[in-house]
């Protein structure tokens, strides 16, 4: 099988010759770090070898259970936020028909996702559509107690037992959670759902290849085998025995932390020529972003889908603030085929492309693209994936998750914890009363009086 490659040529070019190569020591024994486990955070390192410890025979338990489900299952609602929902959208969506909801062949239910936010008309409009479906729900919550996926799986354990019946809810109903405690543990040994297990060890923005995404891209129709597989396979190609010129995310993690920290640049931009990456992005946010931006350092992650953001975006791109570099993600063959049409009038003269493939007009848009961008003075890494399919998309996951590990320790930040999340919810808390937060409630009123005078 082939492999995703990286292309660090055009952005090593804006650094002084030999700074990659020099950053391989730091590089090395962050790696080392973490395969030793004295790095911060190392109670939270089990998705370091989880691909290659992820037996055949458990891939079958959650496979069964998704079985269940889509027999039974017009649609699937996947209850979760950040990490417990955003792995198995980016895979879902990558490897879906753009148009499945429209599609609606009846091979696969509908999946969709909730509890990722706090809007009343999102919740009321999901609930309504659900109204006339057989439907099921994964709530995934460690806790349980997350405001938006608790708020959105009372709505939806209600909404399904009264239209399925209790017994016949139990069957359509899953919980990814804890082994032991929590409020979601608690409600799944009350009620006899099926459960999972989220690891202690595995944080949420590196659970795809948990449940927490392999149970909801089971349930969509997609290999979870092969995701496994192209993981466990990019887990032996990144290890830190691999040398370092032939280590893709040792490469990653020097080059991005030199354009940080000798060349300024302090945001990453995702790119991807596919629209059916956009979620690959947001997954790949969350864990950059939150894994990296600790005691005010950290490069900014962002993302352009492209080439509709360059009617957008892309003239601060070519000519704004030089302190962006961006990574490209680079489909090498489409799963399809379609030719440019020729047109008998050519009125807007475009008959030069007729007969080509549209996927070589967009490629000659990102290399394009890509030239400008280098002479305007953005650095650019390229990863090349071979084609669109689970197998390649688990090598990707891996190499972004290793690669994240290994550039954080170098940055000198705790990558597995994620302190600053929590501030809003007090906050939040404080704001709604909720028992518990009465000291914490009149601070912030008594502030706000203070803001209105």
């Amino acid at each position: 099988m082939k492999s995703i490659s990286l292309d660090i040529t055009k952005a090593a070019q804006f650094l002084s010759e030999g700074a990659v190569k020099a950053y391989e020591p730091k590089v090395r024994a962050a790696q080392e770090a973490l395969e030793n486990g004295t790095c911060p955070g190392n109670d939270f390192l089990g998705w370091l070898h989880l691909p290659s410890s992820i037996t055949p025979e458990f891939l079958d338990e959650v496979q069964a259970v998704a079985e269940t489900m889509r027999e039974k299952c017009e649609a699937i609602v996947v209850a979760g936020i950040g990490g417990s929902y955003l792995g198995a959208r980016a895979v879902i969506e990558a490897l879906s028909n753009s148009f499945a909801w429209l599609v609606n062949d009846k091979k696969n239910p509908t999946i969709l996702f909730a509890g990722n936010n706090i809007g009343e008309d999102y919740l009321f409009e999901l609930t309504e559509y659900l109204k006339d479906k057989k439907f099921g729900v994964i709530n995934i919550s460690k806790s349980g107690t997350t405001t938006e996926t608790a708020l959105t799986f009372r709505l939806l354990k209600k909404q399904c037992e009264e239209q399925m019946g209790k017994e016949e809810a139990k069957n359509v109903i899953v919980a990814v959670t804890d082994a032991k405690r929590g409020a979601a543990r608690t409600c799944a040994d009350k009620e006899g759902y099926k459960s999972f297990i989220i690891p202690d060890n595995v944080g949420g923005r590196f659970s795809v290849l948990t449940p927490v995404g392999l149970l909801p891209i089971a349930c969509a129709g997609f290999d979870i085998k092969a995701l496994v597989a192209g993981a466990a396979d990019m887990e032996k190609a990144t290890a830190l025995d691999v040398p370092f010129e032939e280590n893709i995310a040792a490469q990653y993690a020097a080059v991005r932390n030199g354009l940080y920290a000798q060349a300024g640049k302090k945001i990453e931009i995702m790119v991807n020529y596919q629209p059916k990456l956009h979620f690959i992005a947001e997954w790949w946010k969350q864990l950059y972003g939150e894994s990296e931006g600790k005691d005010k350092k950290g490069i900014f992650p962002a993302s352009c889908d492209f080439t509709t953001d360059l009617h957008s975006m892309g003239q601060w791109i070519q000519d704004g603030e030089r302190t962006i570099f961006e990574t490209v993600i680079s489909i090498e063959k489409p799963n399809r085929n379609l030719l440019f049409p020729s047109d008998e009038e050519n009125l807007d003269g475009l008959n030069f492309l007729a007969g080509k493939r549209v996927d070589e007009v967009n490629k000659m848009a990102e290399l394009g693209t890509r030239l400008a961008h280098v002479d305007g003075g953005v650095p650019n890494i390229r990863v090349s994936v071979p084609e669109l399919n689970e197998y390649y998309i688990g090598q990707l996951i891996y190499f972004f998750e290793i690669g994240c590990g290994i550039s954080g320790n170098v940055l000198g930040v705790n990558p597995f914890n994620q302190p600053g999340v929590e501030a809003y919810k007090k906050n939040m808390f404080a704001l709604l009363n909720k028992p518990g937060y009465e000291a914490e409630s009149k601070a912030i009123q008594d502030r706000l009086a203070k803001e209105v005078k």
